[in-house]
């Protein structure tokens, strides 16, 4: 049995692996987690002892093939627990994160199985992210950030990369939501700000840190 603080560890290596080349480094892992970094060498060697994870001293980690599948089921629960949330107790796609984290530890393979034929079936949660598979794997997506699309390009709303409270309210303000129509109309030189019309209605400017998180396709 593994605790929550280690399956929580499995499921960040998961994600910085995805974002980085190469191993993952015990200093991104503290940023990550909020912790010191002592205390993530700590975790790691503990996760390697149990021969979840690859681990090396000043060399970084990455997951053994049972640390990817206990990491995978555990995001599966995390999102599908998060399409229950929005879908059927009418929570904001802002709110279900913190919520997700806890409930991501219920270990009964039954019951998140039941839950996915309730759901039925869903392929993605609200933030667009795909959800791993009973089998254990992750669906392949073929997004671009929209800080990558060129002028004139239209392209849809598929995901977001930051899933904060606050980026995520910022969406919503703006109607940056997903599912919406995005036509990049000018990139300023200056700051990599960009204006976008939405739904062939409204224009506005938008930072480069938003259109950096936003994942797009045609």
């Amino acid at each position: 049995m593994h605790t929550f603080t280690e399956e929580n560890y499995l499921k960040t290596i998961y994600y910085l692996s995805g974002r980085q080349e190469g191993e993952v480094s015990t200093n991104s892992l503290a940023e990550m987690t909020a912790t010191r970094a002592a205390s993530v060498s700590d975790m790691l060697k503990r996760l390697s002892e149990k021969q979840l994870i690859h681990y090396k001293k000043y060399q970084g980690v990455r997951l053994t093939e049972e640390g990817e599948r206990l990491a995978l089921k555990v995001i599966r629960r995390h999102r599908l627990w998060e399409v229950f949330l929005v879908e059927k107790l009418g929570f904001g796609w802002d709110e279900v994160h913190v919520i997700a984290e806890e409930l991501e530890h219920v270990r009964s393979d039954e019951l998140v199985e039941r839950l996915d034929a309730y759901l039925e079936y869903p392929q993605f949660d609200p933030h667009g992210d795909p959800i791993p598979t009973p089998a254990g794997q992750m669906p392949t997506t073929a997004y671009r950030k929209l800080s990558e699309v060129a002028v004139d390009e239209r392209v849809r709303i598929m995901g977001v990369l930051e899933h904060s409270p606050e980026f995520l309210q910022h969406l919503d303000r703006t109607g940056l939501t997903l599912g919406s129509e995005v036509c990049l109309q000018e990139i300023s030189h200056f700051d990599k700000s960009v204006q976008v019309q939405i739904n062939q209605e409204k224009s506005l400017f938008i930072s480069h840190e938003v259109a950096r998180n936003l994942l797009v396709s045609r």
